[in-house]
């Protein structure tokens, strides 16, 4: 028998290598993102494409959801390469589909708000991994607010209401502020239980999983909050 000391040393050094590579994933589809979503929108041929026909641009949405739901859902019946292939290429069409941004918003206002959501969510994930509340009872409240987010959106896009774009951007910085503490400790959860000798493949695949789950949070609460704090172009 090890004692106790270096048994958990070792769980502590195996749930930091999980926690370091779901946030490297992480940050590599955000920065993916990111520098597809400059380029597009210097590219008027491309944006031409992808915003000028809505069949395009509802076949590359239809795309993103059906490769959420694909790598969330069927993850363990892929190989690791094939989820980090599919969360790459996730991370690529979202910077299409988001290039939109620096065509309505402001280079400034864009970076401003992207360190504001940083630093939130700096504060959340912190929150989430260092408190000892469970936070699980917040999943049930948390995925009803989502469900009235998307709901309420899509209603406003026919109705087209000012001040229900911004009720609900405020309701959203709510709701994935709480997502990115919820999903954070989950996430050390799932670390602290997994078992010593778990194949080093289902360990990628659950990087790759935590990574999209963290990546949706931050992407989805950026929007959030550029509703609000962004400056449109003149």
């Amino acid at each position: 028998m090890e004692p106790v000391s270096v048994q958990s040393q070792r769980v502590e050094v195996r749930v930091n290598e999980f926690i370091r590579s779901v946030y490297n994933w992480m940050f590599i589809g955000l920065g993916i993102t990111g520098l597809i979503a400059l380029y597009v929108s210097g590219e008027e041929n491309i944006l031409r494409i992808v915003f000028g026909n809505r069949m395009i641009f509802f076949a590359l949405i239809i795309a993103e959801l059906a490769l959420v739901f694909g790598i969330s859902g069927m993850v363990n019946r892929m190989s690791a390469a094939t989820a980090t292939s599919l969360f790459v290429i996730y991370s690529a069409l979202n910077g299409v589909t988001l290039s939109f941004i620096f065509l309505v918003y402001t280079r400034s206002s864009i970076v401003s708000t992207f360190f504001i959501c940083s630093a939130t969510f700096l504060a959340c994930s912190v929150y989430g991994w260092t408190t000892k509340k469970d936070l699980t009872s917040w999943g049930g409240f948390l995925m009803m607010g989502l469900i009235g987010i998307i709901i309420a959106t899509l209603v406003n896009v026919f109705i087209r209401s000012s001040a229900m774009s911004v009720v609900v951007s405020y309701i959203g910085v709510i709701v994935f502020v709480g997502l990115t503490a919820y999903d954070t400790q989950k996430l050390k959860n799932m670390a602290l239980t997994q078992p010593a000798d778990l194949d080093g493949g289902v360990i990628r695949k659950g990087a790759i999983l935590g990574a999209l789950s963290l990546y949706l949070d931050f992407i989805n609460l950026f929007l959030m909050l550029l509703r609000i704090f962004g400056q449109g172009r003149d």
